[in-house]
């Protein structure tokens, strides 16, 4: 579905990718690990034509990327929950559901405004407030629900727990189970290493915009030495 190839990204003079390969193959959920500052979301910045790529090679389904422009790599079929969440302040939780809800590439529209509150029922309560009054885990509740509205084909997110309570983070995992067994193809970045190679079939580490091991996620499960050395940030 996803594959990169001999990436290189960065701002300026400032080299931050090297030579990046990753793939994402139909129905699998990939997890991207690095400590940070180590190129993640430049990566993610890369795949979205939110930053041009030095050299390389970005393909969708079979279609170049490269030097597309965001919007039509998000009607490609990809869509983005941001570090950060970046949500509209001014805007209700229908409203940013509403406004954002489209069919797929496929045409069709797996998820709907109706689904997301199945999926996140606290959202379903909130419907009527604002972006800016909603709680971090409500945001990033509401920011995974406006990239599954769009009805994509390869979920993206930054940084998908960051900044979290514990019990929010727990809800998040929960609910990424479910888009796991409903097979929602997935590329995750998250820090807590742990929920994370539970939830993914593969991973791959990033250290200073190299990728240094891949592997399936049971793999480095199993691999705590490789989990120091290249993760830990003691």
């Amino acid at each position: 579905m996803l594959e990169i190839a001999d990436l290189d990204a960065g701002y300026g003079l400032g080299q931050v990718l090297f030579g990046v390969d990753l793939t994402v193959a139909p129905g699998e959920i990939v997890g991207l690990l690095g400590r940070n500052g180590m190129g993640k979301t430049t990566t993610v910045r890369t795949i979205f034509g939110l930053l041009a790529p030095m050299s390389g090679t970005i393909r969708f389904r079979g279609k170049d990327l490269v030097r597309q422009r965001p919007h039509r790599i998000a009607r490609a079929g990809l869509g983005l929950v941001p570090e950060g969440r970046q949500i509209f302040p001014l805007l209700s939780v229908d409203q940013t559901l509403t406004a954002m809800a489209r069919p797929g590439p496929d045409g069709r529209l797996r998820w709907t405004r109706d689904r997301v509150y199945e999926l996140f029922p606290l959202l379903a309560e909130r419907r009527s407030n604002r972006g800016d009054v909603l709680s971090g885990g409500e945001q990033q509740m509401l920011a995974i629900g406006r990239a599954l509205v769009t009805n994509p084909d390869l979920l993206v997110l930054d940084e998908a727990t960051e900044g979290l309570a514990p019990i929010v983070r727990s809800e998040i995992w929960k609910a990424l189970d479910n888009l796991r067994g409903e097979g929602e193809s997935m590329l995750v970045i998250d820090q807590n290493i742990g929920e994370l190679l539970v939830l993914a079939d593969r991973a791959a580490i990033l250290e200073k915009g190299r990728i240094v091991w891949s592997g399936t996620a049971g793999e480095l499960q199993r691999n705590p030495g490789l989990q120091q050395t290249h993760l830990s940030v003691g």
